[in-house]
């Protein structure tokens, strides 16, 4: 039985954006595959996502409000990898979270970790792809010395 989970490699994800960008709701996506009603996140959801490939992953959701981004800070150090999420159809606070993702890439705790940017809510009118969100967010410049990459 142990050798079974010994083979198991499991990996700490840091989720974060802007409140209202829809982690959670993509955090319990790839729990539940269903779609769940969700409140804004005060603190955190965490969650062990077993991949199928024996590899269980667990997503820490760290809420997004501008009083809680003062805390990213603290889930940082252990991450292995960061999924931040922007909501390609909020253009009102795009630079905002630019500025936000700018931030958490200067953080020398996340310099060897692997980034994904998801170009989120691609389905709402008038949202951006996710090619423009690269191109808006500069990520040349902030992901030329690690492993990054922007999907929708």
């Amino acid at each position: 039985m142990g050798l079974a989970s010994s083979r198991v490699k499991q990996a700490d994800i840091l989720m974060l954006g802007l409140d209202s960008s829809g982690k959670s709701t993509l955090l319990y996506m790839m729990k539940f595959n269903d779609i769940f009603l969700t409140f804004p996140t005060v603190g955190f959801n965490v969650e062990m996502i077993e991949t199928g490939e024996n590899v269980t992953l667990t997503v820490w959701d760290v809420g997004g409000q501008h009083r809680m981004r003062t805390a990213w800070d603290n889930y940082l150090e252990n991450a292995d990898g960061l999924v931040y999420v922007v909501d390609s159809a909020d253009r009102q606070r795009l630079d905002e979270s630019k500025r936000e993702l700018e931030l958490i890439l200067k953080n020398e705790r996340v310099k060897n970790v692997p980034v994904i940017v998801l170009a989120n809510k691609q389905d709402l009118p008038g949202a951006l792809d996710a090619e423009e969100i690269t191109r808006r967010f500069n990520m040349k410049k902030h992901c030329h010395d690690r492993n990054c990459h922007f999907a929708p």
